[in-house]
């Protein structure tokens, strides 16, 4: 679940003793109606997650190239090979890469024991990609990585303006809060600053599809507008904050005419830019909510700085309503900030000082700490491909798929000499390249905390048995730091016992009005006891002995964390991205997540509705530039960039500028052949966070002349060779593929391996249209099906062949499977609604039939878009384009 933005309940029935246990038997995840952060609301992710349990999949054993042993003898292994590469390398010989989806008391001991024991600053993590240039905008601004706002402050905002977030689909309750709270306030406005228009956008009072990249140049102008129109809170300016004379001198540098120079920057009309800028001005009580598409840039620091500059200069922040608020894009990447997991930072918001690492020293009892940050995410892993780094242990994430130029980290983990990966399931690139798979226990079935964007501590309980060998992440790095010799420092027996020192760690010499008091700070909860933590409800922090209840939001009385107590105007020059676009690589990618997944799919793509959506990789592409290169909407497209290649379906719409590609993240090779999109994306990154650009990258678009097409369903997990491509659905009972090749599909040599497969064999041909079409029943129950075209037009329908797949099949719909409908049960279309699995011809039909005219009358009528809502503008839109055509 996306607990970042939530908590969930989960119904457990547990029958049986511990000898003899009855299979869990769960009821469907509700949202928690108590939680302050989603107040009962759940994304469909979340709603799904009792979907994606069970055995299945899973690593339950420990591996060692690729054997199942003892998981005594694994973690032998891996404290062994990191002993003798540190003795005879030195530590820094030696890496973690870690994740924003481990829980903090996890964070904390792989931190603990890289750079308190082994001595090295090398453990960086998965959320470098996603948050850090947020992270260093915030130090640089207020001497702290101090997200100073709530979510109510979006509720009481009378304008709210989302920066580079497709909110709607990557943080839908959020979003639906933001929706709620317009509703009751329909003064509130909402602006969406984005080069792509999404499903946020929809719902916007005004959207501004600025030019990729130019968020810095947009808010410089801004500033420079403000003071122009003399809308700053000049007492606050000279009273709480640094440099801001060099902060507006250089916002104002070549602007003769702001709105018009600003508009020509960003590629906007200066008609909407200056209607932004006016709301900016009008309203003293504005959020800025910030994501992906700001921080994921070479220049993602200075524009983080960009928007907190204007919010320093009009005084808005540490009050209700306002202030700049980076929306985190991991479960927990908040709480491994606060531990110390990026590899610039030492532990509970310290960095590496000399008073600092003596600190940390002193509490942890170590004589041996790291004394200098470590390698960051991309330079860690082109330290491994050179050899200087020999040995890596990478937790709960997925780099081969995740990092940018990422087929650089396939050949970087084939040349270590020791690969450790702790991972969940078997279907993971990464565990493809490791020498030792050590089996770890996931959501549901360990305890621990996280933290949210909203500097929230929730407490996560475990409700599932762990089965075969599987152990919470934090059990597995204490055995092994244990083996290396670090017995007393590692003997943790439960996760509370962590916690406790992490929260002591916070207070220790933390001084309240002293230059060295730090902002994160939850001492108090140091004394909760086991049952207290197992008790403990959500809290934002600081949370000690002047804020025994928590924090609800920071810098109300005006006072920073840096040296003389100000907040720091940042100099911003404004930079576009590295990579322009030329004649070879004519389009500019921009990478994301869409609804209904979540990172690389292993765990997601468990859950078959969530596939229903979205089930192949694809591009968006705008109607004119398919024009142009002679392209069809859902043909496959293959991309080419100065590394990598990617193929999948094209999608046109208007969404996309000319000259833009909007590309998911998620499919890798254990999904789909060539669809890795990482592949593609140059590994430049920012020079002070280090986070990549995988924003904007360029590439060329191109027919892969993969003229036939078809799909095969089957029980069966199938190694694809010799196919261009091919794409992976897991389904409840088996497994879909779609299938293109340039030569006839009924040909190839997969076809006839599958016609093998015993049983009574139904087929329909049509050799003048190219079609092939064959099923496969044992006993009455479906067990293969493959199919063959020309175009996709002669394929016959999935979906009730997905859901038949396994089942018996009534002797009336024997016939009925080789046109893929059953007689008298129309097809209800692509899913729109994965919460309640509506298509999208039922709800046509339900507006012509029906005569419905609303979203609301939908919902009501058939119950989409009343769970999580993140369906509801793509509902407007058919209900646009159904009522356009009746009219």
């Amino acid at each position: 679940v996306d607990i970042q933005q939530h908590s969930t309940e989960v119904t457990v029935d547990c029958n049986g003793s511990e000898a003899e246990q009855a299979p869990l038997a769960l009821a469907p995840v509700k949202g928690r109606i108590d939680h302050p952060s989603n107040l009962g609301r759940l994304c469909v992710k979340g709603s799904a997650l009792h979907e994606t349990l069970g055995d299945h999949g899973r690593v339950t054993q420990a591996l060692i190239d690729g054997e199942a042993v003892e998981l005594d003898r694994a973690l032998n292994k891996v404290a062994d090979g990191f002993r003798q590469i540190i003795n005879q390398h030195g530590p820094d010989s030696v890496a973690f890469y870690v994740s924003g989806q481990l829980f903090t008391e996890d964070y904390y001991v792989a931190n603990k024991l890289m750079k308190g024991f082994i001595g090295s600053g090398n453990i960086d993590t998965n959320s470098r990609l996603c948050m850090s240039s947020a992270v260093a905008g915030y130090k640089r601004a207020f001497g702290s990585d101090a997200v100073p706002c709530s979510y109510e402050d979006i509720e009481q905002a009378d304008l709210v303006v989302l920066v580079g977030s497709n909110a709607a689909w990557t943080h839908p309750v959020i979003y639906q809060r933001l929706l709620q709270a317009q509703k009751l306030r329909p003064e509130m406005k909402i602006v969406v600053i984005d080069p792509r228009k999404t499903a946020t956008s929809e719902q916007a009072d005004l959207y501004l599809p600025i030019k990729p990249g130019s968020d810095a140049f947009l808010f410089n102008g801004l500033l420079a507008y403000l003071t122009q129109e003399q809308a700053l809170d000049s007492h606050f300016i000279l009273n709480h904050t640094n440099h801001f004379d060099q902060a507006i001198g250089q916002a104002k540098s070549g602007l003769k005419d702001v709105v018009k120079d600003t508009a020509e920057q960003c590629a906007v009309s200066e008609t909407d830019l200056l209607e932004f800028f006016q709301l900016f001005r009008e309203h003293q009580h504005s959020i800025t909510l910030y994501s992906q598409g700001v921080n994921q840039s070479s220049s993602g620091v200075d524009k983080c700085n960009a928007i907190i500059n204007c919010h320093l200069a009009t005084g808005r922040i540490g009050q209700p309503g306002m202030g700049p608020f980076s929306l985190t894009g991991q479960p927990n990447a908040m709480g491994g900030r606060e531990v110390g997991g990026l590899a610039n930072q030492l532990a509970a918001h310290m960095d590496f000082t000399p008073e600092a690492i003596d600190r940390v020293g002193r509490f942890w009892q170590s004589d041996n700490m790291a004394t200098e940050p470590g390698l960051k995410a991309v330079d860690l892993f082109h330290a491994v491909e050179k050899g200087d780094i020999k040995a890596i242990w990478v937790m709960a994430t997925n780099p081969v798929v995740s990092m940018p130029d990422a087929d650089q980290v396939i050949r970087a983990l084939e040349k270590c000499e020791l690969v450790v990966v702790s991972d969940c399931y078997q279907d993971s690139e990464t565990s493809r390249y490791a020498d030792v798979v050590l089996p770890a226990a996931g959501w549901g079935e360990k305890d621990g905390t996280v933290t949210n964007s909203e500097r929230r501590i929730s407490r996560q309980k475990a409700f599932l048995p762990l089965t075969g060998d599987i152990k919470p992440d934090w059990w597995l790095m204490s055995q092994v730091a244990q083996r290396m010799g670090y017995v007393e420092a590692f003997s943790y027996q439960h996760p509370s016992e962590i916690f406790r020192e992490h929260a002591l760690l916070s207070g220790f010499e933390n001084y309240s009005g002293s230059s060295s008091a730090r902002d994160f700070d939850i001492s108090l909860l140091a004394k909760l006891d086991q049952s207290q933590y197992d008790q403990l409800q959500p809290i934002q922090w600081p949370v000690n002995n002047r804020a025994p209840l928590g924090t609800a939001r920071l810098f109300t009385d005006k006072q920073f964390y840096t040296a003389n107590g100000r907040a720091n105007f940042l100099a911003i020059t404004p930079k576009n991205p590295e990579q322009p676009t030329d004649d070879a690589y004519p389009f500019v990618m921009n990478t994301g997540r869409i609804r209904d997944q979540w990172h690389t799919m292993n765990r997601t793509a468990r859950s078959q509705r969530l596939l229903e959506h979205s089930a192949e990789p694809y591009v968006d592409m705008n109607p004119d530039d398919a024009h142009n290169l002679r392209l069809k909407d859902q043909q496959l497209v293959a991309l080419k960039g100065p590394q990598g290649k990617f193929i999948g379906r094209l999608k046109l719409t208007q969404n996309q500028t000319q000259g833009s590609l909007f590309v998911p993240i998620h499919w890798n090779r254990c999904f789909s052949g060539q669809a890795n999109v990482d592949t593609l994306v140059n590994p430049v990154v920012d020079p002070i966070s280090g986070q990549p650009e995988l924003k904007h990258s360029t590439v060329k678009v191109y027919d892969p002349a993969l003229n036939y097409c078809g799909f095969v369903l089957t029980e069966q997990n199938l190694k694809i060779e010799n196919m261009p491509y091919w794409a992976r659905i897991p389904l409840a009972r088996g497994e879909r593929y779609e299938l293109a090749d340039q030569t006839p599909l009924d040909q190839h040599p997969l076809f006839y391996q599958l016609q093998k497969v015993d049983g009574e064999w139904l087929y329909y041909q049509d050799p003048a249209q190219g079609i092939f079409r064959a099923v496969c029943l044992q006993e009455n129950r479906l067990v293969a099906v493959l199919a063959s075209a020309q175009d996709l037009q002669h394929l016959p329908p999935r979906q009730w062949l997905s859901d038949s797949l396994g089942c018996e099949i009534a002797n009336q719909d024997r016939l009925s499977l080789l046109a893929g409908e059953q007689a008298n049960q129309p097809d209800t279309g692509r899913t729109v609604c994965a919460c309640f699995q509506i298509g999208e011809k039922s709800i046509q039909n339900a507006i012509e039939e029906q005569g419905l005219d609303s979203v609301e009358a939908l919902g009501d009528n058939l119950g989409c878009g009343t769970n999580c809502g993140s369906c509801i503008p793509e509902l407007k839109s058919i209900l646009q384009e159904s009522l356009a055509v009746e009219a």
